[in-house]
C-alpha cells in the first residue's frame, strides 16, 4: 500500500504558531513565518519547496498572531498580483502574477496561543485524512530532495522519518594557501554532528504518542519513537538554514537578493 504513495495525496503540516522570541525585532509585529525573505514570507518559500516536488496540500498550525497568516491567504491574489480596480463597481481584475499557486490547498487551523509543537500537531491531526503526512517548521529552508526523502521513508517502513542536517557555522570559513585567502564562505555547513532539520514524514499513528497540548513534539514523542525503533533518519548534506535570529534573517535575504538562494528549486 505504501508503494503507491504520491506527493499529491500527502498533506504537509507546517508549525506556524510559535512566538519566535529570538527574532523579536520582527516577531513583535508578526508571526515568524510571515517574516519576509525577499518580497515573500519565509512560509511561502517553504511551501514553494514542497509544491515543486508535488506536495500541494498544506495544513498550517496557527497560534501567535495567526490572524496575519489567515489574512495573507484569504487575500492571496490581491497581495501577489498586479490588479485593476474599477472604483465605481468595485470589481477587481487580476492583470498578472509572478507565480501560479492556484492548485494549492491551504487549511488554516487555530491550534491555540499557548500550545506546544506536539499539541499543535495533535489538534491539526483531526484534519489529516491520510495515514501518511509531512511535518515541518515555518522558519527553515533547504534544497532538500523531497521526492528522495519520500522514497527513503517508504523503503524504511517506519512510523517516522526525520531529516538530519549539519548546522551552519556561526562564523565565516577561510580557505588559505601560503598565507593568502583563496576562498571565503559565509556560514558554511559544519562537518561535525547532526541536528534535527525538520522535514519529517510521519504515519498518523504517531499522534497517539502526543498526550496533550503541552506536549513538545521534539521530546517525549520523538524519544518514544527512538525507543520503539520506529524513527528513521534521512541525512541531508546540502544547504539548510533556519531563521532563528536577525542575523540569520539577513543572511537569507542576502542570498535571495543576490540570486544565490540554494533553496530556490523552482524556475
Amino acid at each position: 500500500m505504501q508503494q503507491s504513495l504520491s506527493p499529491a495525496d500527502i498533506p504537509v503540516v507546517i508549525l506556524c504558531g510559535g512566538r519566535g522570541t529570538r527574532l523579536k525585532e520582527e516577531t513583535e509585529w508578526r508571526p515568524k513565518p510571515m517574516v519576509s525573505v525577499g518580497e515573500r514570507p519565509i512560509l511561502w518559500h517553504i511551501m514553494k519547496i514542497y509544491a515543486t516536488h508535488g506536495f500541494k496540500k498544506f495544513v498550517l498550525c496557527l497560534g501567535y498572531k495567526g490572524e496575519m497568516i489567515r489574512d495573507y491567504f484569504l487575500n492571496y491574489d490581491l497581495k501577489n498580483s498586479d490588479i485593476c480596480v474599477e472604483l465605481g463597481s468595485k470589481s477587481i481584475t487580476k492583470l498578472s502574477r509572478d507565480h501560479d499557486e492556484s492548485d494549492w490547498s491551504v487549511s488554516l487551523i487555530n491550534t491555540g496561543q499557548e500550545s506546544m509543537t506536539g499539541g499543535r500537531l495533535k489538534i491539526a491531526g483531526r484534519y489529516l485524512l491520510n495515514d501518511t503526512f509531512c511535518l515541518t517548521y515555518g522558519d527553515g529552508v533547504a534544497n532538500i530532495n523531497l521526492s528522495e526523502l519520500l522514497a527513503f521513508h517508504i523503503q524504511k517502513q517506519k512510523l517516522a522519518t526525520i531529516t538530519a542536517v549539519r548546522p551552519s557555522s556561526r562564523y565565516g570559513e577561510l580557505f588559505t594557501e601560503k598565507g593568502i585567502v583563496k576562498l571565503f564562505t559565509e556560514k558554511p555547513q559544519t562537518q561535525e554532528g547532526w541536528i534535527n532539520g525538520g522535514f519529517f514524514i510521519l504515519n498518523k499513528k504517531v499522534l497517539d504518542l502526543i498526550q496533550s497540548t503541552a506536549t513538545i513534539w521534539e521530546r517525549e514523542p520523538l524519544q518514544q519513537l527512538v525507543n520503539l525503533g520506529e524513527l528513521a533518519v534521512y541525512e541531508h548534506t546540502g544547504f539548510w538554514q533556519c531563521m532563528d535570529t536577525y542575523r540569520e534573517m539577513e543572511l537569507l535575504n542576502k542570498l535571495w537578493i543576490n540570486g544565490l538562494a540554494p533553496w530556490r528549486v523552482w524556475s
